[in-house]
């Protein structure tokens, strides 16, 4: 399956992917809301769940090239959240894009046609976006998106302990 926008194109995951996937899960700056770096094998296992995860469900996180040179350049897409939390399971819309990536409006504009694919051919009624509390980047695109905060909503993430910078997490959503 591709999915297209005005300069991306959202499309399987190749074995080619796997490298420069690997060089962005490594990178301390992009992984700085995560709790750590990922090592190749991580990665490699990391790619290889949402590949099946694809699969299973009919979407999920698609990679991300830049239509004008083919460039991988990270992924954006939907994906099923099934920890336990006041809100889930739920249809979460995400994003991880190379440093190099940044700053150019591709994660709005792929997060937008991600959205649109969500509601229209898989029939969500909504979707949901989470990060840290800390991370204004990615809440900034959640609100460029047109989602929105409740902050009743806001909850420790379980995979994080409490106390831990990362642990406060916010949750944006968006309705059909």
């Amino acid at each position: 399956m591709i999915l297209e926008t005005g300069r991306l194109v959202m499309r399987s995951w190749r074995e080619e992917d796997l490298e420069p996937f690997a060089a962005l899960n490594a990178d301390p700056e992009v992984m700085e809301f995560f709790r750590a770096p990922l090592s190749r094998e991580e990665s490699d296992a990391f790619a290889g769940r949402i590949m099946a995860r694809m699969d299973e469900l009919g979407y999920g996180l698609w990679a991300l090239e830049v239509r004008e040179t083919g460039e991988f350049i990270g992924f954006t897409g939907l994906a099923l959240q099934t920890f336990e939390a006041h809100f889930t399971p739920a249809v979460e819309v995400g994003w991880r894009l190379a440093r190099s990536a940044w700053g150019h409006g591709y994660a709005s504009e792929a997060a937008r046609r991600a959205l649109d694919y969500g509601f229209a051919q898989a029939g969500l009624a909504e979707i949901v976006s989470m990060t840290a509390a800390i991370n204004v980047r990615s809440r900034a695109v959640m609100e460029r998106i047109g989602m929105t905060r409740d902050p009743d909503d806001d909850f420790g993430h379980p995979a994080v302990e409490p106390g831990h910078p990362l642990h406060p997490h916010v949750l944006y959503r968006v309705v059909r």
